[in-house]
């Protein structure tokens, strides 16, 4: 059964809804402590959660019943952006507005390696091969950096210094999705690096939104495209296999500007959240709202699923 969890942009402690019933079955509260929470990450064994929060980040059991982290990254020295876990679990990367990507070891609690991106990180992912990393930030850049020569191997810049807001990477590695300030989303064909292609191979563009664009996440299945909006809406793009992206549904209901959403591993239901408070459960065959979660009282602007044991 899939358990969102949601967060408010303000102090609101964070919660965890159990899908089915809406009712929120655990609240983490964080007494006498300040910090806009930006960005929710579940890790690959569903044991963790890793809560950006302004400059730090706090790693929680999801089994414990405790309020109190099991670890807190700190060092980063404006908000923390994204976090991604290593799909083995050992390593922790964030992105932040001080303009660097951090790798934290989870199993000794350090710092492991600081990459200067040089403008404010928007977006970080970890790319599938479990060697390099995916960035995008405010100048509108999207970098691939390699973890093993500890350098940024291939940069993007699609639309000139507009930012980009949004990274994506396909499960199998082999698609690229970004999305700017704009409402613009930008697609490449990744290849191989022995494969004689260019890296990134630019395959379509499409306007996705007329509004500002918070987040664009590829399916597990990477049959579609879900794009959130401050126009209120979340888009959903089939994908064909040329890599033609086609307006599928547009999901309707909230009533203020969507930040943030999540699939379910089978890619059948979809979990947003948004400034009216509320997150949603969304049912991807029919595009209807399975089930509203209310109970904060601030904006909610993200959101992590995580739908059963790992």
């Amino acid at each position: 059964m899939p358990v969102p969890a949601s967060t408010s942009k303000n102090t609101t402690p964070r919660h965890d809804m159990s899908a089915w019933s809406g009712i929120c079955s655990r609240t983490i509260t964080r007494t006498g402590e300040s910090g806009q929470v930006n960005r929710l990450a579940i890790s690959p064994d569903k044991r963790l959660l890793a809560a950006a929060i302004h400059k730090k980040v706090n790693i929680y059991d999801i089994t414990s019943a405790s309020s109190e982290p099991l670890i807190t990254f700190e060092g980063h020295t404006k908000n923390v952006t994204s976090v991604s876990f290593h799909s083995e679990g050992k390593w922790l990367v964030t992105g932040s507005e001080d303009g660097t990507i951090k790798i934290w070891d989870l199993r000794s609690g350090h710092l492991h390696r600081t990459y200067d991106n040089g403008n404010a990180v928007n977006d970080v992912c970890v790319h599938p091969n479990q060697g390099e990393l995916i960035s995008c930030d405010q100048a509108g850049s999207i970098k691939q950096w390699d973890l093993s020569e500890n350098i940024c191997s291939h940069e993007l810049t699609p639309a000139g210094k507009t930012p980009i807001r949004s990274v994506s990477l396909a499960v199998d590695g082999s698609c690229l999705v970004a999305g700017n300030n704009k409402g613009q989303c930008y697609v490449w064909k990744v290849n191989d690096e022995s494969s004689g292609l260019p890296r990134f191979q630019a395959v379509t563009t499409f306007h996705a939104h007329n509004k500002y664009l918070t987040r664009c996440l590829l399916s597990p299945d990477a049959k579609c495209l879900a794009t959130c909006s401050a126009d209120t809406t979340v888009t959903i793009w089939s994908i064909s296999p040329n890599y033609e992206f086609k307006q599928e549904r547009v999901l309707t209901g909230h009533q203020r500007w969507v930040w943030d959403c999540a699939f379910s591993a089978d890619s059948a239901y979809l979990v947003t959240a948004s400034s009216d408070h509320t997150a949603r459960l969304w049912e991807m065959a029919s595009g209807e709202t399975v089930r509203q979660y209310n109970g904060h009282h601030k904006a909610a602007v993200c959101c992590a699923l995580h739908d059963g044991a790992g």
